[in-house]
C-alpha cells in the first residue's frame, strides 16, 4: 500500500457548457469557467490556487495560457498529454506534488470545441508511416480492429457491443446535461450508419464541445470546505504501443497493468469497487477495460454486459452519467470521469447516483488503446 494512499481528495467538481458552444467560446473559456464553477462548487477562490494542471489537443502550452489568461502564477504546473487519460496522470502527479510539498490546491481542467471547428482541426493528428499507407479511418478503425480480434477470439458479438451503447444511454436519460437521452434499444444501434466494421455510429462516442474541472486539495484543507472529499486512494499509470498495429495484443489493454497498481496502492480489490467510470470512446473500450481491470475473466466481458449487465439497476454499475457515448465527449474524456468517480462517492448525483457508494474508479485511455491511467476514489469511511 502506497504511503500517499489518501494524501489528497477531490473536493470540487464541474463541467463547463457543454454540447455546442462556439464561436462564443473557446477552449481557454471552457477551461476557465471549469476551473471558477469548480472552485465555487467548493468554497475556494482563485488566489487560493497555487498549482494549474490542463491538457487539451487546441493547446501546445495550455498550462501557461490558463495562468495568463487567469492571471495566476502557481507554484506548481503541469500540461502533461498522453490523450485522453491525461486527466489520471495529472492526478497521480498532484498527488506526488502535494505530497512534495510544492503546492497545496490544484486545479485540474479540460476545454475542447471540437465539435463547433471539427474534429480534424481540434486535433493535429501526426503523421505515420506505417499505417498511413492504408488510409484506415482513425481512430475508429484501429478501435475497429480491437473489436474484431475480440469477436473473433472469444466469439463476443455485435449484440453485445450494442448492449453496451443501450447501457450508456439508459444512464444518460438519467443524466439532465447529458447530449443524447432518447430511448434507445440494441436494434437501433445495429441498424445505424457502418462507421468502421463493426461499428456503426451508435458504437461510437459522440462529438461535441465542452470542457470542465477538478480541485484538489490536502485531507487537512478539505475538512473546511463545503463539499464531501474524495479521497485517492491509489493511482496506476501504462503506456503500451503509439500506433495500434503496434500493440502487442489487442484483446488486451494497458488497463491490466495499470489496475493492479492502483489496486495495490489503494490496498483493495476490484470486488471492493461500488461504481465504475470507464473510457468508452467505443463500445469495445468497456468492455475490454471490465475485463483488463478484473470485474471479469477475458472474454466474458460479453455475457457481463448482456441483459443489462452495466445500466441502470443491473448487475455493475458502469457509467453512471452517460459516459462519452450518450453524455458527452469533447476529444478528451478522461476528466469527466474523474468528476462523476468523485460526485459518485459524494452522492450527489441525483436520480442516476447508486446506493452505498464508498470506492470507485476512474480509468482513462488516450491514444489508440494507448496510454492507460486508472485512478481508484474513496469516501472518509475508506482512510
Amino acid at each position: 500500500m502506497s504511503n500517499l494512499r489518501g494524501n489528497i481528495a477531490i473536493v470540487g467538481t464541474a463541467e463547463s457548457d457543454l454540447g455546442v458552444v462556439a464561436p462564443d467560446m473557446t477552449p481557454f473559456d471552457l477551461m476557465a469557467q471549469g476551473t471558477m464553477r469548480a472552485l465555487d462548487n467548493c468554497g475556494l477562490k482563485l488566489s487560493d490556487v497555487d498549482g494549474y494542471f490542463a491538457a487539451t489537443s487546441q493547446s501546445r502550452m495550455v498550462a501557461m495560457a490558463m495562468c495568463e489568461y487567469l492571471g495566476i502564477q502557481p507554484t506548481y504546473f503541469d500540461s502533461t498529454q498522453i490523450g485522453g487519460s491525461s486527466f489520471m496522470a495529472h492526478v497521480a502527479h498532484a498527488q506526488a506534488a502535494i505530497a512534495a510539498g510544492c503546492c497545496e490546491v490544484v486545479v485540474i481542467a479540460y476545454g475542447s470545441t471540437q465539435r463547433s471547428v471539427s474534429r480534424a482541426a481540434a486535433s493535429a493528428r501526426e503523421p505515420n508511416a506505417y499505417e498511413d499507407p492504408y488510409k484506415p479511418m482513425m481512430p475508429p478503425s484501429a478501435y475497429a480492429l480491437a473489436a474484431s480480434r475480440h469477436m473473433h477470439q472469444y466469439g463476443t458479438t455485435r449484440e453485445q457491443l450494442a448492449e453496451i451503447a443501450v447501457a450508456a444511454r439508459n444512464w444518460a436519460k438519467l443524466n439532465p446535461v447529458a447530449y443524447r437521452q432518447e430511448d434507445m434499444t440494441i436494434d437501433d444501434v445495429l441498424n445505424a450508419p457502418m462507421i468502421s466494421y463493426p461499428f456503426t455510429v451508435r458504437d461510437c462516442c459522440l462529438v461535441t464541445d465542452g470542457g470542465g474541472a477538478i480541485v484538489i486539495t490536502t485531507p487537512e484543507r478539505a475538512k473546511d470546505l463545503k463539499t464531501k472529499p474524495a479521497y485517492v486512494l491509489g493511482t496506476g499509470e501504462h503506456i503500451s504501443h503509439n500506433m495500434i498495429s503496434a500493440m502487442p495484443d489487442m484483446t488486451v489493454s494497458g488497463a491490466a497493468y495499470s489496475g493492479p497498481i492502483a489496486y495495490k496502492e489503494a490496498g483493495v480489490t476490484v470486488k471492493d469497487i461500488d461504481v465504475f467510470e470507464l473510457y468508452d470512446a467505443f463500445t469495445i473500450n468497456t468492455l475490454l477495460f471490465l475485463e483488463d481491470l478484473g470485474v471479469c475473466a477475458k472474454g466474458e466481458g460479453g455475457a457481463l454486459v448482456e441483459n443489462n449487465g452495466i445500466g441502470p439497476g443491473g448487475k455493475v454499475a458502469v457509467n453512471t452519467n452517460g459516459g462519452g457515448l450518450s453524455y458527452c465527449h469533447p476529444g478528451m474524456y478522461g476528466l469527466f470521469l474523474l468528476i462523476e468517480a468523485a460526485r459518485q462517492i459524494q452522492g450527489v448525483c441525483g436520480d442516476r447516483q447508486v446506493d452505498d457508494v464508498n470506492l470507485a474508479i476512474a480509468h482513462g485511455n488516450g491514444g489508440v488503446l494507448s496510454s492507460q491511467c486508472t485512478v481508484i476514489l474513496g469516501s472518509e469511511d475508506t482512510l
